[in-house]
């Protein structure tokens, strides 16, 4: 959603390709869900058992976007939010990691944190540019 906005084509870029990004964690989370709970169920289901659209901090994205409006304002606040969500996503995914007993769950929850830095590399990169 924060790409959807008119504003700087380098930055709209990386946040569309973080935004795929995420969906391919959302579809690993989901195949984890399955192969643990050996459920069969469709991914379409499954979210609709959740809460719609929830963000890790536990606000949904409007929410979110609507809270730190200000802040998104301009293309280094833009950055700087959005390191502070791949922090957030590193650290929530480097703990289930640990958590984790199952060694395949583990190995996809370590490497998705390993995206989750790569993220926060790619987007350090471009604030150091605009700073």
């Amino acid at each position: 959603e924060m790409a959807a906005g008119p504003g700087d084509e380098e930055l709209l870029k990386l946040f569309d390709t973080l935004a795929r990004a995420e969906e391919l964690h959302k579809d690993r989370v989901f195949e984890l869900y399955l192969a643990a709970s050996g459920e069969e169920l469709s991914r379409a289901s499954f979210e609709d058992a959740l809460a719609p659209e929830m963000m890790e901090g536990g606000f949904t994205s409007e929410e979110f976007l609507a809270r730190n409006e200000e802040a998104l304002a301009d293309a280094v606040g833009a950055l700087n939010v959005a390191m502070m969500l791949e922090a957030q996503a590193l650290d929530l995914y480097l703990r289930y990691s640990q958590k984790a007993e199952n060694e395949d769950a583990k190995e996809i929850l370590f490497k998705i944190a390993d995206d989750e830095k790569a993220h926060l590399d790619a987007l350090g990169e471009l604030l150091n540019e605009r700073a």
